[in-house]
C-alpha cells in the first residue's frame, strides 16, 4: 500500500482537508500556549499570578460555554442552506482577525488581550465545527479512521514548527531584531494569524461543498433559520434512533473534559509549580513532535483492534499521566509528564472523532458536528471553569488536576456501553 493511502491522504480533496488541521493548530501552540505565558508576564502584568490565571481559566470558560450554545443551530443552518464552507471561512476569518489583534495588545493591557482572545477562541471552536463536518462526505468509512488521525498529526507538525520559530524570537530577541520579549510575544501572535489564514485556503478552495438537504415543504415556508430549528427539533427527536452515537457523546463529553483541560491549562499548571517560560515551551515543543508518531500510530492501532479499543488504551493512560501529574514538583517531572501527554493526546481525540462521523448520518453531518462540538467544547468549560475555582479558592490548581481522573474513568466506563456495530447499521438502515 503506498504511503500516502497508508496515513489516509491519497486523494487531494483529503489532503486539502487535512490542512486546515495545520492551520488551526497554531492557534493550540502559539496562541493558546504562550498566550498563558504572555497573559500574567506582560497583558496582566499589575495582577497576581493566581488572579491572572482565575480570570484567564474562566474567561475560557465563558467562551466556549457560548460557541457551545450555538453550534447546533448553526450546523443545522449549514445543512440547510448547503453551507458548511462559507461558515468555516466566516468562523475562521473572524478568528484570524482576533489572533492578529493581539499583537496591539501591550504591557498592563489584560482586559484588552482577554477580550481578543475569548473572540479568537469563539473563531476557532466554531469554525472547526464545520470542518470536522466535512470529514464524512470526503472520506469513505473505512478511511475515515486514518484521515482524522493524518490531520492531528499534520497539526501536530504545524503547531510544533511554528512554535519553535516563536520560542526563539522569545528567548533571544535581540538576534532577530526584536526590540524586546515583549514585542516578540505581541509578533509571535501575528505569525500564528497569518500561518492560520493562509493554511485555510486549500480546505476552501479545494474541497467540494456537500450538497444541501433538501427543504421539506413545510420547512420551504419558513426560511433557512426557521427551517435550521425545525430540522433541529427533529433531530433531538430522532436521536433515539441513534442510541450509540448519542452514548459516544455522553462519554466524550465526559472524557474529553479532561483532555481540552490539560490541553489549555497545562501551561499554567507548569508556571505555578515554578517552570521557567523557556522550558515550558520546550515542553509543549515536545507535546507536539511526539504526538506526530504517536496519532499516527493510533490510527494503526484503530485498524487492527477497532477504534474503541484504541480509545482505552488512551483514557487508561491518562489517568496514569494525571496522577502523575498531581505529584509533580520540579521541571524534568514536567518534561516527563509533557512527552507522555504527546503520546496519547492526538489519538484520542482523533480516534474519537472519527468514531461519531461513522455513526452519523452525511446528510445532517453539520447538525449533528453541532452537537459534537457543543459536548466537546462543554468539556472545556467544566475543566476551565474547576481550575480557575481552585485558584481562585486555594491559590493552587492541583485538587482540579487531580479530579481529571475521575473524569477519564467516568467516560471510559459510558464508552465501554457502546455498541459500535449496532450504531453504524443504524446509520445504514436510515440511509436505505
Amino acid at each position: 500500500m503506498p504511503l500516502l493511502e497508508r496515513i489516509g491522504l491519497h486523494r487531494p480533496e483529503l489532503r486539502a482537508w487535512a490542512l486546515y488541521d495545520w492551520a488551526n493548530s497554531v492557534f493550540m501552540t502559539t496562541v493558546l500556549q504562550v498566550f498563558q505565558i504572555y497573559f500574567p508576564a506582560v497583558a496582566a502584568a499589575g495582577l497576581s499570578r493566581s488572579e491572572a490565571g482565575s480570570r484567564f481559566a474562566l474567561a475560557t470558560s465563558l467562551s466556549i460555554a457560548a460557541v457551545a450554545l450555538v453550534s447546533p443551530v448553526l450546523g443545522a443552518l449549514a445543512d440547510v442552506t448547503g453551507r458548511k464552507k462559507p461558515m468555516l471561512a466566516l468562523f475562521a476569518g473572524m478568528g484570524v482577525l482576533a489572533t492578529a489583534g493581539l499583537y496591539g495588545a501591550g504591557r498592563g493591557e489584560w482586559l484588552l488581550a482577554l477580550a481578543l482572545f475569548v473572540i479568537a477562541n469563539i473563531g476557532v471552536v466554531a469554525s472547526i465545527v464545520f470542518y470536522n463536518s466535512l470529514l464524512p462526505h470526503i472520506a469513505r468509512p473505512e478511511e475515515v479512521d486514518r484521515v482524522s488521525t493524518a490531520g492531528f498529526a499534520l497539526g501536530y507538525v504545524s503547531g510544533g514548527l511554528l512554535l519553535a520559530m516563536n520560542g526563539l524570537w522569545i528567548q533571544w530577541p535581540e538576534r532577530f531584531g526584536i526590540a524586546s520579549r515583549d514585542a516578540a510575544f505581541q509578533l509571535s501572535f501575528l505569525s500564528a494569524a497569518l500561518w492560520w489564514g493562509v493554511f485555510s485556503l486549500p480546505v476552501l478552495l479545494r474541497v467540494p461543498e456537500p450538497p444541501r438537504d433538501p427543504l421539506r415543504g413545510e420547512d420551504a415556508a419558513r426560511g433557512a433559520l426557521g427551517s435550521a430549528l425545525a430540522r433541529l427539533r427533529r433531530t433531538l427527536a430522532e436521536s433515539r434512533g441513534h442510541k450509540d452515537a448519542i452514548l459516544v457523546l455522553v462519554a466524550f463529553l465526559i472524557y474529553n473534559d479532561a483532555i481540552v483541560t490539560i490541553i489549555r491549562l497545562a501551561a499554567t499548571f507548569g508556571a505555578e509549580i515554578g517552570v521557567p517560560a523557556p522550558s515550558l515551551i520546550l515542553a509543549i515543543l515536545l507535546v507536539q513532535f511526539v504526538g506526530i508518531p504517536a496519532t499516527f500510530a493510533f490510527g494503526q492501532l484503530a485498524g487492527r483492534f477497532g477504534t474503541r479499543p484504541a480509545i482505552f488504551v488512551a483514557l487508561v493512560s491518562y489517568v496514569g499521566i494525571v496522577l502523575f501529574g498531581f505529584r509533580m514538583t520540579t521541571t524534568a517531572e514536567f518534561f516527563v509528564l509533557a512527552g507522555l501527554v504527546g503520546c496519547v493526546m492526538g489519538g484520542a481525540q482523533a480516534l474519537s472523532r472519527s468514531l461519531f462521523a461513522s455513526m452519523v448520518p452525511k446528510e445532517k453531518s453539520a447538525e449533528l458536528f453541532g452537537f459534537f462540538g457543543v459536548f466537546d467544547k462543554f468539556g472545556g468549560v467544566f475543566g476551565s471553569a474547576l481550575f480557575g475555582l481552585s485558584l481562585s479558592r486555594t491559590g493552587s490548581s492541583r485538587p482540579a488536576v487531580l479530579a481529571m481522573a475521575a473524569f477519564f474513568l467516568i467516560g471510559g466506563f459510558l464508552l465501554s456501553r457502546v455498541d459500535v456495530d449496532r450504531g453504524r447499521r443504524a446509520v445504514r438502515e436510515a440511509a436505505a
